[in-house]
């Protein structure tokens, strides 16, 4: 059978975009169908505009600071809407030149949604952002779902009242009370955004620790970095209602707790973007969280039908999909062996003020082996000291004991995602801790710390199974 293209890609964010252009690179004829943003979640909602929210929240602090170094600088009234205007024109640079690549790939672009007719064919509605395209049905030998995720809410009464991240990007107005709901990544970043441009932030989680999943010691120094922040932590409650009274959004917890705000942000999850795609339409499997299911291939149980990136159950982070859609395109289309990623030591970074870094196994994944060696170090940054101001940096090893590699790497601290980035090479390489130890460092900075630390804090023993 002759199909329109060798491959179809539904999505056209970080992955989506780099599966396309490599396969178009290796010769293959790809279409790309994108209904809302050129670059995606990461680009439009995500990752672009969020880090630059938080560079506009951190320079109150440098205004302050300064005056420690005999500057005579005085503080400055933030505008929102200007930054809010900055930030989209950014992004619609970007935009542009997302489509400039593709279409410089000698790809075909559909702005539409599409829809699965069967196994190789999709109907393509188009969206309001072109008009002027018809309805059409096309078809390819192979498609790749990339559609990302979109937020939820909790199912609680009110929970329309409501924002997540998708609206938090454009809001008229910086709202001056804050309610965050949930620790994670987004609720963690935008709780530090909006305190840091002057809005009283109250922040809603059901643990002991914001952001399960990270190593304890680094939740408890990032604990104390929320409450430096000027930021009210609510710990172990749950929303049960949110009602309007008058201008103000009233948030009642389980706790018999009332919170008031201009502004209730649920960052309590995502699930990914495949309602509408018509996958009845195919035998591909989802699992009980709604994610499609996929093989070491990233092919889904209907052969010829791939998905990568945040549909999927794995590391739902940009650069991984942007590996995971390289390494498809090589391998359907490429000549030579694909290129391999290490997940294993995927780093992670959360854009708080200070933001948090790590590579590598937490403390207590790490025991899942074997005993471990233990170096931590508590220090505030040169920076601080004519400043005044104490902001704590965190440093941690993790070290596993037999073999003495280096197997997790933790930093709390500024510049910290720009120092991971060079170790987590060192942690993939699978290096020792006598490596770290016989590499000079660079004075005066904070980096050189994770070549210092000699002296061990603690073992740990092998957890038991």
């Amino acid at each position: 059978m002759t199909y329109d293209f060798d491959l179809l890609v539904i999505g056209a964010g970080s992955g989506g975009v780099r599966c396309a252009r490599i396969a178009a690179s290796h010769g293959a004829r790809v279409g790309v169908v994108e209904s809302r943003h050129w670059g995606g979640t990461c680009v439009n909602l995500g990752c672009v505009p969020k880090k630059l929210m938080v560079m506009a929240s951190d320079y109150a602090d440098m205004v302050e600071d300064s005056h420690g170094f005999g500057w005579s600088t005085a503080p400055g009234t933030h505008s929102w809407p200007d930054l809010i205007a900055a930030k989209d024109r950014e992004i619609a640079r970007l935009n542009g030149i997302y489509v400039s690549m593709l279409e410089k790939a000698g790809i075909s672009l559909f702005t539409g949604h599409a829809e699965f007719v069967d196994g190789h064919t999709l109907r393509i509605t188009p969206s309001p952002l072109a008009p002027t395209e018809q309805p059409r049905t096309v078809t390819a030998e192979r498609i790749v779902i990339a559609t990302g995720s979109t937020p939820t809410k909790l199912n609680i009464p009110g929970a329309d009242l409501a924002i997540t991240s998708d609206q938090a990007f454009a809001l008229p107005q910086r709202p001056q009370r804050v309610v965050m709901i949930g620790s994670g990544y987004i609720g963690i970043e935008f709780a530090g955004i909006f305190a840091g441009l002057g809005s009283k932030v109250d922040l809603v989680y059901r643990r002991d620790l914001p952001l399960r999943g990270f190593d304890p010691d680094m939740r408890t120094a990032l604990a104390d970095a929320i409450d430096a922040r000027g930021i009210t932590q609510h710990r172990h409650t749950n929303p049960t209602g949110i009602t309007r009274n008058g201008p103000e959004l009233v948030l009642t917890l389980d706790n018999g707790q009332s919170l008031s705000a201009d502004c209730i942000f649920m960052a309590t999850g995502r699930r990914p973007k495949i309602d509408a795609l018509g996958l009845g339409n195919t035998s591909i499997v989802t699992a009980d969280n709604g994610r499609i299911q996929v093989d070491t291939s990233s092919e889904t149980t209907h052969p010829g039908i791939y998905a990568i990136g945040d549909v999927t159950d794995r590391i739902n982070l940009t650069p991984v999909a942007i590996a995971e859609g390289h390494n498809l395109a090589d391998r359907l289309f490429g000549t030579a062996a694909p290129r391999q990623w290490c997940y294993a030591t995927t780093p992670k970074a959360v854009f708080f003020s200070p933001p948090l870094a790590t590579v590598g196994l937490t403390e207590e994944e790490a025991t899942q082996n074997g005993a471990v060696d233990i170096y931590l170090t508590r220090f505030n940054p040169m920076r601080y000291t004519l400043a005044g101001r104490v902001r704590r940096t965190v440093m941690k090893l993790v070290v596993d004991q037999q073999s003495q590699k280096v197997v997790g790497v933790h930093i709390l601290g500024d510049e910290a995602p720009e120092m991971l980035q060079a170790v987590a090479i060192a942690v993939t390489a699978g290096l020792t801790k006598t490596d770290f130890d016989r590499t000079i460092g660079i004075h005066p900075t904070s980096a050189e710390e994770l070549v210092t630390m000699r002296t061990r804090t603690r073992t740990t023993p092998k957890a038991d199974k």
